[in-house]
């Protein structure tokens, strides 16, 4: 595509050299860059993109956008000088891929929780209803029936509309994705075009990078202050900000709730381990799914769906036949009795989600028994909520490593162990070896109770001073029952 196309979409203030020419690539990665490429110098959180220009340069960049020109300009390279790189990153890479989302119907969940459930059943879905999907998430990103591994929860901009891209030429009709508060804060999802905006819920998270709870939900809601009028948005009510999170959207707004009557109504009939009966804008249908987060999630799937277009009874029945997705409420069940569930509550919130789903289906029948940590290098804030809330809904709580990254673990343990009190740590032990702590914990289990192993979900790694060890677990959890 020539570079004069490219750079239509944003506001240029200067341009040092020749427009007239073809671009075979665009990167902000100066690793990346060959013969041909532009160059979007971004100012990162790590590291600024304008100290690799002459890299870029070296490795075959003919073209760069920056903010600061540099001192010595190459006479074979053309230099566009913009306000904010950071901004214009995500509306050159629509542009250059062909401005995917044009092409196809593009929803965007948001939220503290739910985020990776949500967006996965209705991929799901959605090819069940024959169509062909995209998913972009926490978990995996696909293009229909294809996998792409997934480093984050929104990729950078040029990977996500190159992802878009792709689905849109091999025919995809709708793309479902998570979108992330880094996302929106850090511009990745400029010039993307969306059909919905989906928000789940808002509690305490990654306040290691938006320092403070009113920064993170502003980051949340700008995403539907920037949705256009042809969009719906769709909000739980149930959720004391959610009707803050649409206040000034231009989109057409909708919501959903297990608890007040809106658009999409549910309410939880029976639960139980193997799933749940539920009432949904009164219709009765069967769920393979537990928990009143699940429930609400759920809601959030049936909403959207119908926003979308489809008959209430179409979606009812494929949400019947849906399962969980991979590490959110995954239970195996040992033959000693006992029932291990392994989640990727990370957050206080969701460990309290998913405790209270344990003891709606318990009903006081076993005792509960959580392996818990926390992630190193993120929000030290909620180590010890982490660790209070695990205690104040169990009978055992084993605090252990979680991701320490390039922290030490008892040093993470130790903040966690900080917000007990006396009574609390009768029932703790605090086991920094995580494969140790979970046989501890099936060693402590007899028939009727149930092991929470919460942090890491779908993760199969262990990331230790920078190194990913593989770590799986429910391959350590299926291990121990086939030896018991």
């Amino acid at each position: 595509m020539k570079l004069e196309n490219i750079i239509e979409s944003v506001n240029v203030c200067e341009i040092k050299g020749n427009v007239d020419k073809e671009i075979a690539g665009i990167q902000m990665d100066s690793r990346l860059v060959e013969a041909g490429h532009l160059f979007v110098a971004v100012k990162g959180t790590q590291t600024d993109g304008h100290a690799y220009i002459e890299k870029a340069i070296e490795k075959g960049a003919s073209a760069i956008v920056c903010e600061t020109l540099p001192d010595t300009l190459n006479e074979h390279v053309t230099y566009i000088r913009v306000a904010d790189t950071e901004d214009a990153v995500g509306k050159l890479a629509t542009t250059f891929y062909g401005d995917p989302t044009s092409k196809l119907d593009l929803v965007g969940v948001t939220g503290t929780n739910g985020k990776t459930t949500i967006a996965t059943l209705l991929y799901n879905m959605f090819r069940k209803f024959g169509y062909k999907v995209g998913l972009l998430s926490t978990v995996c990103n696909y293009i229909d029936g294809e996998a792409i591994p997934t480093d984050h929860t929104t990729p950078d901009p040029i990977t996500l509309n190159r992802l878009l891209g792709r689905m849109a030429d091999e025919g995809c009709k709708y793309a479902f994705m998570e979108v992330s508060s880094h996302s929106v804060a850090q511009k990745r999802i400029g010039g993307l075009k969306f059909a919905g905006g989906i928000f789940t819920n808002i509690t305490r998270d990654h306040l290691d990078y938006h320092k403070t709870f009113e920064n993170y939900l502003k980051a949340k809601k700008a995403f539907f202050d920037n949705l256009p009028k042809t969009a719906f948005a769709l909000t739980n009510a149930d959720d004391k900000n959610g009707s803050v999170m649409v206040q000034n959207t231009k989109a057409k707004i909708a919501t959903y709730s297990l608890r007040t009557l809106c658009e999409f109504k549910g309410k939880v009939l029976e639960d139980g381990f193997e799933g749940m009966l539920m009432d949904i804008n009164n219709r009765e249908v069967n769920v393979q799914f537990i928990g009143r987060f699940n429930a609400s999630n759920l809601l959030a799937v049936y909403g959207a769906a119908c926003l979308l277009g489809k008959q209430p009874e179409d979606v009812l029945l494929i949400l019947s036949t849906l399962r969980p997705v991979a590490g959110r409420f995954d239970a195996l069940r040992s033959k000693k009795g006992y029932t291990a569930i392994v989640d990727y509550a990370h957050t206080p919130d969701a460990l309290v989600n998913v405790l209270n789903a344990i003891h709606e289906v318990l009903k006081g029948r076993g005792r509960v028994i959580t392996v818990v940590g926390a992630g190193g290098n993120r929000d030290k804030g909620k180590r010890p909520i982490m660790a209070q809330e695990a205690a104040k809904q169990s009978d055992r709580v084993i605090i252990t490593s979680d991701n320490p990254r390039f922290e030490e673990p008892q040093d993470i343990i130790n903040d966690m162990l900080a917000g007990l009190t006396k009574e609390d740590m009768d029932k703790v032990l605090s086991i920094a070896d995580r494969k140790e702590a979970i046989r501890t914990a099936c060693m402590l289990a007899q028939a009727g109770d149930v092991i929470l192993v919460a942090g890491k979900g779908h993760e199969n790694y262990q990331e230790i001073k920078g190194v990913k060890h593989h770590f799986d677990d429910k391959e350590v959890l299926a291990e121990i029952f086939d030896n018991e």
